[in-house]
Formats: structure tokens, C-alpha cells, sequence
């Protein structure tokens, strides 16, 4: 399995555009994934240098419905004329940092024809399968981080039930792509116990001290290689590498093979 970062906060070099955003290229032994399309085009101008053909992927997966990962969709869409896009049901919800600030979708997309919706579990093929675990105990509750969901005129604190997690199976390993962690990562590497986790922590707006510290070293205790990225915060993922020996950072232009 081969997994390149087409879009990310940082990049392997000024050829590679960078943004607040994520956009992954998986090529498993059976299909081609897109997880992610960014906030941008950046994914699509990347993947062009890489030598990646967009056209290629055969699904698409949405982690969740925020700006900063579907706003490439329109995009993919005129790229890729045969992939249905795999998202939550919830996800074309009002989202908002606050009471103010829009971080949704853009609301036309949701008619396009080529979205999938999904509930909790959905198979996609064997040894492919998305997640939402919106009924798993969290037993690390981290909070909303500010962010809101409208309903009726009213602002509730994000729930996520929006998000969910890829996992590939493939050649005896568990590698679980995660977009930004929101139901925790501790939560979503206890529900899974995979050999592989990439993605975002949602860790960028905490300080360096005890608590990061406790966190790291949770993490630690699983049999886990982490690629962390996005969300998770560079000054958080130095100080977490150094209470975690199986902790890298997936930066965008980059390719790791699983």
C-alpha cells in the first residue's frame, strides 16, 4: 500500500503547495482511494507534479463536513468522472467555529449525484470499510474545541457525528486513515487498535505541558506505528515524538509505504 499527501499544512518543498487542509492519494492492492480534497485545488495542482492522475481513484471518501477537507470537491468532480464520493449523512449540516465563522460544505454539492451517504458502518469492498462509531463510548471526552452545529436557529456544540474513519486490511495489518480526530484520537485508537493510524490529533490548540504529555504517552502504550499531520499542530507533534518513539510526521509531497 502506498499513501501520498497531496495536500497538507506544510509540504517537502516550495514545488509542493501547502494549506490548512488535507487530501490523501491511497493505492491499496485493490482500488485507488482519494480520502480528502483539501480546501483548494492544491491537491489536484500537487498530484499533477507527483504524477498522480486524479482520474484514476475509484472512490472517494469525505472525512467529515468541514471546509478544510471538501472544499476540493467541485474540483475532484470535474476531474473524475466515475467515483462516487463516500460521506456521512450529517455532513452537509450547518457547521461553524463559534457562532459566526461558516466551515461547512457548499450546500449546492449535495445534489450533485455522486455521494454515497452513509450511517455507522459501511463495507465498502473486503478489507475495506468506513466507520462512523457515533454509538462507541468515548472515554476520553475532549469537548467541541469551539466548534458548533446549527439546528433551527439554535448553536449546539459539534457532537462529530459527521466523521468517520477508513480502515484497510490488507496483508495482515489494520491501517485506519482518520481525517481530523475530532471523537479523540485516544477514543479512535482504542476503538481500533490498528497496526497503522495516519491522520490529524486535533492537538494544534493545545499547550506543551502535562496534559499533551499524558496524552503522548497513552498513545505510546499501543502496538501502533502514528503518521501524524494537519490538525495535530508541529510544535504538538515535536513535543509528542518525544514521548513517542513510533510517532512521524506525514507532510505533503510526501509517500509512505505500508
Amino acid at each position: 500500500m502506498r499513501i501520498t499527501s497531496l495536500a497538507e499544512n506544510t509540504s517537502t518543498s516550495p514545488e509542493i503547495l501547502s494549506e490548512h487542509g488535507l487530501s490523501l492519494f491511497i493505492e491499496t492492492e485493490k482500488m485507488n482511494i482519494l480520502f480528502d480534497m483539501g480546501q483548494t485545488d492544491i491537491f489536484h495542482q500537487n498530484a499533477e507534479k507527483l504524477g498522480i492522475d486524479l482520474s484514476s481513484a475509484d472512490i472517494a471518501i469525505l472525512s467529515h463536513g468541514h471546509y478544510d477537507h471538501g472544499g476540493g470537491i467541485s474540483k475532484f468532480l470535474a476531474l473524475n468522472e466515475k467515483a462516487s464520493i463516500y460521506a456521512n449523512r450529517r455532513v452537509f449540516e450547518r457547521y461553524y467555529h463559534g457562532c459566526d465563522k461558516y466551515i461547512g460544505l457548499d450546500p449546492s454539492l449535495k445534489e450533485c449525484g455522486r455521494f454515497v451517504f452513509t450511517d455507522d458502518t459501511v463495507s465498502i469492498c473486503d478489507g475495506i470499510t468506513l466507520y462512523s462509531c457515533n454509538e462507541r463510548v468515548r472515554s476520553h471526552e475532549l469537548g467541541s474545541f469551539g466548534l458548533t452545529v446549527l439546528e433551527d436557529g439554535i448553536f449546539f456544540p459539534d457532537r462529530f457525528l459527521h466523521e468517520q474513519y477508513l480502515l484497510i486490511e490488507e496483508n495482515g495489518r489494520r491501517i485506519l486513515i482518520s481525517g481530523c480526530s475530532h471523537k479523540g484520537i485516544l477514543n479512535i485508537t482504542e476503538w481500533f487498535y490498528p497496526d497503522v493510524l495516519i491522520g490529524g490529533f486535533h492537538f494544534s490548540g493545545l499547550s506543551l505541558d502535562s496534559t499533551l504529555e499524558r496524552y503522548a504517552e497513552i498513545l505510546s502504550t499501543y502496538d501502533t506505528d502514528f503518521y501524524t499531520c494537519h490538525c495535530t499542530g508541529t510544535d504538538q507533534y515535536e513535543f509528542m515524538k518525544k514521548h513517542m518513539t513510533r510517532l512521524r510526521y506525514l507532510t505533503g509531497g510526501q509517500s509512505i509505504e505500508i
